[in-house]
């Protein structure tokens, strides 16, 4: 192993997996992220090769696991859930507690953080796609629109045309009959966006806590996202630096605190 690297985290989500590796400091020395395979089996081979030619021994090196695939990594030492993931990985980076808001493609959490880094209360919406990325991807896909471009074209336009459906099919549906009927696309997109923040508003109040907002997963990177975030909340919105390699980082940091313990 590379002395520089002593543990691992990889967070097999359902639509990315994501792998890191730390130093005894904690700090990310290597990562790596690539679309989620359906054989989760095949992706983990490929990724300890990956590994390995960085430097990094997979059968040596401490690996803690998770996401929806966690429990079919065999090489790891150890699962862990999202939740305690993310809140470790995420407590690293903004020191003091808040509230989590991690979006991913299939799912959406929010975890509300002590100064301490412990758990107080956390929601998980994973069965309506309206509160995920999905939702906005599936839209930019039927609109034809580059996914990376919604959040520009959302903060283009002070207009917003409301979106009343609340299931992601429907949504589709009505944007596009909106379209059709005259309205422009910034002003529809940014509706759009507005129906998904308020869904996350609302998982936000239900833990009790909108002081200061952490936001992760791959719609983190849309601008627009947490500019409406803060619109709806009052809260100030802070995106991880990393933000689709959250819950990987924080499983690293368990792995480390496992290395440390044998040590």
């Amino acid at each position: 192993m590379n002395d520089a690297l002593c543990a691992c985290g990889l967070d097999v989500g359902s639509t990315t997996a994501k792998i890191v590796a730390v130093d005894r400091a904690g700090e990310i020395r290597w990562w790596h992220l690539e679309p989620a395979e359906p054989r989760v089996e095949d992706q983990v081979a490929r990724l300890t090769d990956l590994a390995a030619r960085a430097g990094v021994d997979l059968s040596t090196t401490p690996l803690v696991a998770t996401g929806y695939g966690r429990n079919l990594v065999k090489v790891a030492a150890r699962t862990v859930t999202e939740i305690t993931c993310h809140a470790r990985g995420i407590q690293r980076e903004f020191a003091g507690g808040g509230v989590l808001v991690d979006i991913g493609g299939q799912d959406s959490k929010v975890i509300y953080i002590n100064p301490q880094g412990a758990v107080v209360d956390f929601a998980m919406n994973d069965k309506c796609a309206a509160g995920t990325g999905r939702f906005l991807e599936n839209t930019a896909a039927r609109l034809g629109v580059a996914l990376d471009d919604l959040g520009r074209l959302t903060l283009s336009s002070r207009e917003e045309v409301p979106i009343t459906s609340t299931c992601t099919v429907f949504a589709e549906s009505e944007v596009i009959s909106l379209l059709a009927q005259g309205a422009r696309l910034e002003p529809v997109l940014r509706g759009l966006h507005r129906s998904l923040v308020r869904r996350l508003a609302a998982m936000i109040r239900s833990v009790g806590a909108t002081s200061s907002l952490l936001l992760s997963g791959g719609v983190a990177r849309n601008r627009a996202v947490a500019q409406l975030l803060e619109e709806e909340t009052g809260a100030r919105v802070q995106v991880s630096a990393h933000p689709q390699l959250v819950g990987a980082y924080g499983a690293a940091l368990v792995a480390l605190e496992m290395q440390t313990q044998v040590e």
